[in-house]
């Protein structure tokens, strides 16, 4: 394809994503999730903002060495230590892209920087400069374009070319714009900077009127040629343009864009399966593209004309975007390698026997409590299995509970507690309840629970629970998973897991340095 018939994926779930409160990530599941999208054909990767902690550092370090066929792109602030942390983290990269910003619109440069706009339009020169002593592939972002007055933004983006930035990104930063609005500024732009045809122009939607992936689309059939976007639509405060949706997008109306991706849309379902599981965050059954009822039909009309002709109702197959009837159900009799294969089926794959054989132990004990284990509970299962592997302060060793009509739940609880046996109990206003005070009872964390969230992997009175617990101590924020056929064997795993993440404060603390 020509730069005008390539419409670029830039996903950036790996970075604005994991900005949502707690949906942090460890560097390992920043690569299975890197890996995926690898899988997919995703152009640009941004893997995180290097100087926002240690842990994102060697996140973003950890994917550049390992990814092959992206572009991996780190995040920095128009400041020369956060570029040249992002061009140390970059440096092992096949392809990198160092990604640097500075807000443009007058709110921003008057209440944030306090700076006058002149020395903005220098910071911004300055540092695409400095980005190119690292990559000739810079990409530069006004901050805010979406509220910026037009003149300015002009000036700022003939600069930063000149200086050498080949991508300019538009962000939407608050999701204040609508389509008309923002498809017009992406083509005045490109029609008033006068070296404009040398950058390829990029958008960054956020969701906070519902319009992300509206605008996106508005800007692409305005002249971008870069979409920003996140599976699953993660991403602090309402989220981003969903990456799924833009891209089937334009897929489907090609009557309408004169663009399209390259993206091997048959990976989506599982990405975005994937994504879901590390980040805690579900997907919503109605959602676009990805939710459990996105291709499914009760209404008997609807039915009707499926069955006689798929077109009648459907624009899409199911099966383009990864949705597949290939239901291979595993169960206790099934050996090692039937194991093993279905994972790879899956694109999972084990770093070391060590793995492979805490999740096949895992599987072992699941099949003993459920018949059949589906494709979902596989992907629990590994997610689990990885998070064994990791160190942790708080075990679970034994669990009773009991909850009857007219009596007040109780909880006794014994936890590993950095390699010592200790043991809690407590009364609460349910079984679930009670487990988390008697957890509390042991360890005294002093956090706060703000969220607790249930959903079923798979259907059946059998099915597995899989429990999201979100856990707040001071300025961090942190999410646990958990997953079982007892749903309070569930939800004990997501607490002590949360637990875990906030027993490592440095890697996980992720400020929030900045909202492209």
């Amino acid at each position: 394809m020509t730069n005008k018939d390539h419409l670029i994926i830039f996903d950036t779930t790996l970075r604005d994503g994991e900005q949502s409160p707690g949906a942090s990530m460890t560097r390992d599941e920043k690569i299975r999730i890197a890996k995926a999208l690898e899988k997919m054909r995703v152009d640009v990767i941004e893997a995180g903002f290097p100087i926002a902690s240690p842990g994102d550092f060697e996140a973003v370090q950890a994917v550049a060495r390992t990814i092959k066929d992206s572009t991996v792109c780190g995040l920095a602030r128009a400041l020369d230590k956060d570029i040249e942390r992002a061009g140390e983290a970059l440096k092992d990269a096949e392809s990198s892209r160092i990604h640097t910003f500075i807000a443009t619109s007058p709110i921003h440069m008057k209440a944030k920087l306090r700076m006058e706009p002149d020395a903005v339009l220098e910071q911004a020169v300055h540092a695409v400069k400095k980005a190119r002593q690292f990559t000739d592939n810079v990409e530069f972002s006004p901050e805010d374009a979406g509220r910026s007055e037009l003149d300015f933004l002009c000036r700022v983006i003939e600069a930063v070319i000149d200086a050498g930035a080949r991508t300019i990104n538009i962000p939407d930063t608050v999701g204040y714009n609508v389509p008309s609005q923002f498809g017009e500024l992406i083509r005045q732009l490109i029609e008033r900077v006068p070296n404009s045809d040398q950058a390829i122009f990029s958008v960054h939607c956020h969701n906070d009127l519902g319009l992300a992936v509206a605008n996106s689309l508005s800007a692409v059939m305005n002249g971008a040629r870069q979409v920003e976007c996140t599976i699953n639509g993660l991403g602090e405060r309402a989220g981003n343009a969903a990456l799924e949706e833009i891209v089937m997008g334009v897929r489907t109306r090609q009557d309408v864009f004169e663009c399209n991706s390259l993206l091997d849309t048959t990976q989506i379902a599982t990405c975005s399966r994937l994504v879901s599981s590390i980040t805690g965050f579900p997907v919503q059954p109605n959602k676009a593209i990805v939710g459990a009822n996105a291709f499914a039909h009760e209404s008997g009309i609807h039915q009707d004309g499926v069955l006689k002709s798929r077109e009648t109702y459907e624009i899409m197959r199911a099966e383009d975007v990864g949705w597949t009837q290939n239901r291979i159900v595993l169960g206790k009799h099934s050996g090692r390698n039937a194991f093993r294969t279905r994972l790879k089926e899956l694109d999972i794959e084990f770093e070391s026997e060590e793995e492979l054989n805490t999740a096949f132990a895992r599987f072992k004990n699941l099949a003993d409590k459920k018949h059949e284990i589906f494709d979902e509970d596989l992907q629990a299962l590994v997610s689990e299995a990885s998070m064994a592997l990791e160190e942790e302060s708080f075990k679970l060793v034994s669990l009773r509970v009991c909850s009857e009509t007219g009596e007040t739940p109780y909880a006794n609880i014994t936890l590993n507690v950095d390699g010592e046996e200790q043991s809690g109990e407590a009364e609460g206003g349910g079984p679930v309840d009670a487990a988390f005070r008697a957890i509390e009872s042991v360890v005294n964390s002093g956090t706060e629970l703000e969220l607790y969230s249930v959903n079923n992997i798979t259907s059946g009175t059998d099915a597995q629970g899989e429990v999201t617990v979100r856990l707040k101590r001071d300025s961090i924020i942190v999410n646990g998973q958990g997953a079982d056929t007892d749903i309070v064997i569930a939800s004990v795993k997501a607490y002590l897991n949360a637990l875990n993440k906030l027993s490592d404060p440095v890697s996980r603390a992720h400020p929030q340095l900045g909202d492209v």
